[in-house]
């Protein structure tokens, strides 16, 4: 590896570091679902999230912040309330072709074919 190259790797390292946990995971699953739904406007504060995650608060708040440390989603602040959004319209194509490879994945083995289906949109 070159030594300009190095740096890409270690980016692109820390992009898949950021998606490493079912939670994270899911909880971007849920940021685009709701973008999907309101185009523009869709953010997601942490208690909606804790709504639909089975996690802690203080659980909850490190998975976030390791996706804002690694830049795959921001956030801003209104009195008391924290919005979260993706950071980039990419991430929809990153989850988009990591379901694709699950399916077909699992279409393959024949196990949890239905689990999958019930996953919420990402387009």
């Amino acid at each position: 590896m070159k030594p300009a190259e190095e740096p890409l790797y270690e980016i692109k390292a820390n992009l898949f570091r950021a998606l490493a946990h079912p939670i994270r995971i899911r909880v971007l699953e849920l940021l685009v679902a709701e973008e999907t739904a309101r185009p523009g406007a869709g953010e997601v504060t942490v208690a909606e999230l804790l709504s639909d995650i089975d996690a802690s608060p203080s659980h909850l708040s490190g998975h976030l912040g390791v996706l804002r440390q690694y830049g795959v989603v921001g956030s801003r602040r209104v009195g008391s309330h924290v919005y979260y959004r993706t950071a980039h319209p990419a991430v929809v194509d990153l989850l988009t072709s990591a379901r694709r490879f699950l399916l077909d994945s699992l279409e393959a083995s024949g196990d949890r074919l239905a689990a999958a289906s019930a996953l919420p949109p990402l387009r």
